[in-house]
């Protein structure tokens, strides 16, 4: 019968003892302790194999798993993840894939779980979610539309500022081009975009702040670079105000610039501009997009078959238009009045559509910039108060020849 007040490793030692003493036969002696045969002949095996170790509890834990993620996937995901630690692991997992299609990889929920407990998860505070906003147009392919920004300016390692100027293409997510400025100039923008048309040729549209240099003051909101992109026939497009989100594609890519090439940042302007063209390198060719089902920018964007032209044309206004010049004091005339346009558009030509009696539409090529009314002589910027998508806005203008 077994005994009462001992625990069940004490009860061992004693059915081994017995044992060992021959007073009893084994039969005998589980019938004694009230065990089965085939336990008191585990524990003796035990006894002979380990002594009196081998009568202690053992982990019920199994050996093993089945679906247990193989180590090597386990230790390749945590090393990506340790490289690269604002990748998620849907990106992480995509990597993986493609370096390793034979692997049985796990699903994004356990690759989670996998590095939650290797403690690489920060938990983040739930915050309040802002409504997300409606950019003016979806970009369907690529170089319909590419996203601009100055990106906030921060100290180097030499104690001098960078200003990173970026654009991507925000159909296909490509980075077209990161580059550090010491400060905010419109001939180091205009360069930069210069570079990157005779690269990837010409956009369809250009969707940016209303910060300089790509926006201003003046009327339809026109700076010189926005001048400059509507005589290529590409269209301006502002987002509205304190809406961040209308670009929010290219903002996005902004964060993760940020995370892995300005933290730290570089110990010169050189060396930032090295960290840069790393990032845009791995950005665009290694790192897989959700939104794009986990292929590579570059997989999905194609160079733009509109080229940068050597010599711009005068825009050709259609024949209904009345054509005026402006003059180098901003003005134009119309029926012997004079009224100011825009100092941007000094001896430049601008077109006046008549809509109603005495009501003109006012156009900088294809742009609409304003509403002129000829009894008061007063023009009123419109860029906030008519919409920006009207179907000639999306023409190109007739002039532009590509030599």
């Amino acid at each position: 019968m077994p005994w009462k007040g001992v625990t069940v490793s004490e009860q061992r030692v004693n059915f081994i003892r017995d044992y060992r003493l021959g007073y009893y036969e084994v039969s005998e002696l589980c019938e004694r302790f009230g065990i089965s045969r085939k336990t008191g002949y585990k524990w003796i095996s035990r006894w002979e194999e380990e002594g009196p170790i081998g009568l202690e509890d053992r982990l019920r834990r199994p050996h093993g798993c089945p679906w247990q993620t193989e180590g090597q996937i386990v230790e390749e995901l945590i090393a990506r993840r340790k490289a690269r630690p604002t990748r998620g692991p849907k990106k992480l997992l995509a990597q993986i894939e493609r370096k390793h299609p034979d692997w049985e990889l796990p699903a994004v929920s356990t690759a989670a779980r996998i590095l939650s407990n290797a403690g690489l998860v920060q938990s983040k505070g739930r915050g309040r979610r802002a409504h997300p906003g409606c950019p003016k147009h979806r970009a369907e392919g690529p170089n319909e539309i590419w996203g601009a920004d100055y990106k906030g300016q921060f100290r180097m390692g030499n104690g001098q500022y960078c200003y990173p100027q970026t654009v991507s293409d925000l159909h296909s997510r490509f980075l077209l081009g990161c580059d550090g400025h010491p400060e905010i100039s419109l001939q180091r923008t205009r360069e930069h975009f210069v570079s990157l048309f005779r690269t990837y040729g010409l956009p369809d549209r250009i969707r940016t702040d209303n910060g300089a240099p790509f926006a201003s003051n003046a009327l339809g909101r026109l700076s010189q670079l926005s001048v400059w992109f509507i005589k290529l026939g590409i269209y301006p497009e502002l987002i509205e105000p304190g809406e961040p989100q209308q670009n929010g594609i290219h903002e996005r890519m902004h964060r993760t610039l940020k995370e892995e090439a300005t933290v730290p940042p570089g110990s010169s302007m050189r060396a930032q501009q090295r960290k840069f063209d790393a990032f845009r390198l791995e950005f665009n060719t290694e790192r897989p997009h959700e939104a794009l089902e986990m292929k590579m920018p570059a997989e999905v964007y194609r160079s733009s078959p509109r080229v940068l032209p050597t010599r711009i044309a005068v825009y050709d206004y259609p024949l209904h238009y009345q054509v005026r010049k402006v003059s180098r004091a901003g003005t134009i005339r119309m029926h012997t009045k004079q009224f100011f346009v825009s100092s941007t558009l000094m001896e430049d030509y601008v077109g006046l559509e008549e809509v109603d009696d005495g009501i003109y539409d006012l156009f900088f090529c294809f742009y609409q910039i304003g509403r002129y009314d000829l009894r008061k002589n007063k023009i009123a910027d419109i860029v906030s108060k008519v919409p920006m998508s009207r179907p000639r806005d999306l023409e190109a203008p007739r002039s532009v020849t590509h030599v």
